[in-house]
């Protein structure tokens, strides 16, 4: 016997803890890789300033089980439901890949359409 022993009957090293902040965080970069989706518009005090922030996203993480919420925009006149599913598909890919976690279910609130930017086309 060399002394080493296999991974089965190794201790635990450690513990691995992902907080729900940074699985928040997956979730909005997830959304962000859809093109036809986008943040929201930014207030200070109620007030719209200039530009867009992220989508905004709720999660909430039980054991290795999430459950998000995103909050976006969808750029017109790119069907909601089509975007909407590709956002969902791209959140349970990502945390799953970035965690190991499972994410259980994606609620989409599209609060807004966008314009394409000058010179950009979409695609139907």
């Amino acid at each position: 016997m060399t002394g080493v022993q296999d991974e089965e009957t190794a201790p635990p090293r450690g513990r691995t803890v992902i907080r729900d902040r940074v699985v928040a965080r997956i979730v909005a970069r997830a959304a962000a890789e859809v093109e036809e989706s986008g943040g929201l518009g930014r207030t200070v005090l109620g007030v719209p300033v200039p530009g867009r922030g992220p989508a905004r996203t709720e999660v909430r993480v039980n054991g290795d089980i999430v459950t998000a919420r995103v909050a976006m925009s969808v750029t017109y006149p790119m069907p909601v439901r089509d975007v909407a599913r590709q956002v969902r598909e791209s959140v349970r890919g990502r945390v799953a890949e970035l965690t190991g976690f499972t994410v259980r279910q994606v609620d989409i609130d599209v609060a807004g359409l966008e314009r394409p930017a000058a010179g950009e086309r979409t695609v139907r």
